[in-house]
């Protein structure tokens, strides 16, 4: 050490040799032994701390043990302990509670709760004893048994409560209810006592008897009465047409009436017949604007029209007051013939080919086959369910085969001239709504209820193609666009989706027509036969058109009071449209 401080002495002396020699140039440099080694003070790299605070405490240790932390203050000085922390604050003065409560001890709106540890059993003990008896323990007693409540009553049960009843109160109670089962059992003790002993005897089986769901025996058989036996019978029959023995619908007899002048005019031709001169004017579509005729035969709402095939020269309605009825548009315009031969509304209808026959789906589960001219029912069939709708296969070679989507999910094919179903299509999860055939034929398309679209090959019952999305909505109307490479879908969030008939069957995102308000309405969605135009009814009686290219609005008009539930596109006449709502109007627009 002494070595290093004579270093440390040496340095500074070197630095202060420049001043020595200004001073005195003939002295030179001084020997350590001429003049004793100077002490520096020690230095210390601490920051000085404060002490008063921790002298104060360490004096004031024991008050300060048993002192709560006052929380109006910033800076606690001195370590508190749990119970510091958490010793109540007593007097109403604290500045941030009304009652005195500090924010931080308050648990509940009522000020603070202490925790209780107690079994659930004995709560549930406790909590019931008090509600019977009116006294119960004291859970925050330390030591002992504590009881709050009537004292009386304590007194008067020797403190029981109700899961610790006397011996003899439960033998007690077990002879009462043996009592009452006997009473109302019609046991007596006049029984024989033979039988009471016997225990293949009924005595003895109702007497032992241990729980009560050990079953009762019947008594002697009573006689029904005639309304108790017309109701069981009522019941047999509807459980059985539940069970499958209903597979026919309503029987109802068919009528039909003619209402125009002849049925043949003077060559012999049938007032079905297309006129010869009927041919498309052009090619090009044009908006209606303004309305050309009104028919009103129906009593009720119009749930669907159908144009004539190919021709357009008669429109097919079908009527919710369960007549089907057949419209002149090229000539008079008035009611050619009435077909009656359902006894609930009419809810789908469709042509065969050629027009000569068409088909019709009711609510009352009949699915019947008509003759347009005479107006005789050909066939009827059914499942027993109720059908949504019904399509013949557009195969000339074909036109025997229907499709029909019914209400317990299941797309049903009959062949009508053996009257035989001879496939079943059940994949879907709610009922059918639409069918649709796409890709010349030999596939079909169908949605319905269950939110998804289903793409099938004919005559083979397995899904192709399955399309369900999580933002998809149900699908009660969909048509084929003319060129067969797009299907148009109504939705029921107000929009109409556009999907390709190729293979992958994928959504057209660039396509969607929007502005109509069609939710909780089946609005019939169509095309104009040029392609170019877009149309559908909605909820609110108007029908809207929109451009095929642009998506865009092009004109509505305001149709029916009410729904406008179908709009179809005269086949030959490019410019005209028929529309059909709830008010039970049809409307011809041009």
């Amino acid at each position: 050490m002494d070595l290093l401080r004579a270093y440390s002495d040496q340095n500074d002396e070197e630095l202060n040799e420049p001043e020595q020699q200004n001073q005195n140039p003939s002295s030179t440099t001084s020997s350590p032994d001429a003049s004793p080694p100077r002490l520096l003070p020690a230095k210390s790299a601490a920051p000085n701390v404060d002490d008063t605070m921790l002298a104060l405490t360490v004096a004031d240790g024991h008050r300060s043990l048993s002192r709560p932390i006052d929380p109006t203050q910033h800076i606690v000085g001195f370590n508190p302990t749990y119970d510091q922390l958490w010793a109540p604050i007593y007097g109403p003065s604290h500045p941030y509670a009304k009652d005195g409560i500090a924010q931080g001890m308050r648990n509940h709106k009522l000020g603070f709760v202490e925790d209780a540890s107690i079994e659930p059993f004995v709560f549930d003990e406790q909590y019931n004893t008090f509600h019977k008896y009116g006294y119960a323990a004291d859970p925050s007693a330390s030591a002992g048994y504590n009881y709050v409540g009537d004292f009386e009553a304590l007194q008067k049960n020797d403190a029981v409560s109700v899961y610790n009843i006397p011996q003899h109160e439960q033998k007690k109670r077990k002879i009462e209810k043996r009592k009452e089962l006997e009473e109302d059992e019609g046991v007596d003790d006049d029984m024989d006592p033979e039988e009471v002993q016997n225990p293949a005897s009924d005595v003895w089986l109702m007497k032992n008897k241990k729980s009560p769901w050990a079953g009762k025996k019947d008594g002697p058989p009573t006689e029904l009465t005639e309304e108790q036996k017309k109701y069981a019978e009522e019941y047999a029959k509807k459980k059985g047409e539940e069970r499958g023995g209903g597979d026919k619908g309503e029987v109802v007899v068919e009528k039909t009436t003619f209402h125009g002048k002849e049925e043949r005019d003077y060559q012999g031709r049938s007032w079905i017949a297309p006129p010869r001169d009927a041919k498309a004017s052009n090619d090009h579509c044009y908006i209606p604007k303004r309305l050309v005729h009104t028919w009103s035969g129906h009593t009720k709402g119009v749930s669907a029209i159908r144009f004539f095939p190919n021709y357009g020269h008669l429109i097919l309605s079908a009527g919710m007051d369960t007549k089907v009825k057949i419209w002149d548009v090229f000539n008079t315009g008035k009611c050619m013939r009435t077909y009656m031969g359902h006894s609930k509304a009419v809810r789908d209808i469709c042509f065969n080919n050629d027009g000569s026959k068409f088909l019709t789906a009711s609510y009352d589960k009949n699915i019947k086959y008509w003759d347009t001219e005479t107006g005789q029912v050909i066939s009827t069939f059914s499942t027993g369910k109720v059908p949504y709708v019904v399509k013949l296969n557009p195969d000339e070679d074909k036109q025997n085969v229907l499709l029909a989507g019914m209400s317990d999910k299941k797309i049903v094919q009959w062949d009508m001239n053996e009257g035989k179903i001879n496939q079943e299509y059940d994949q879907h999860l709610g009922a059918v709504n639409t069918i649709t055939f796409v890709d010349n034929n030999r596939r079909f398309v169908t949605s319905s209820d269950d939110k998804s679209l289903r793409v099938w090959e004919f005559g083979i019952p397995v899904v192709i193609k399955y399309i369900s999305e999580p933002h998809m909505h149900s699908m009660p109307s969909i048509s084929l666009h003319p060129n067969s490479n797009w299907l148009a879908a109504q939705s029921m969030d107000n929009q109409i989706l556009i999907y390709s008939t190729r293979e992958k069957f994928q959504l057209n995102k660039k396509k969607r027509f929007a502005g109509h308000v069609v939710a909780g309405y089946a609005c019939q969605v169509n095309f104009s036969p040029d392609g170019r135009f877009v149309m559908s009814g909605d909820g609110e009686g108007r029908c809207w058109f929109w451009d095929w290219k642009t998506c865009k609005v092009f004109r509505t008009l305001k149709c029916h009071e009410g729904v406008c539930i179908g709009a179809a596109w005269h086949p030959l006449e490019q410019s005209k449209v028929a529309t059909c709502g709830w008010d039970g109007l049809i409307k011809y627009w041009d």
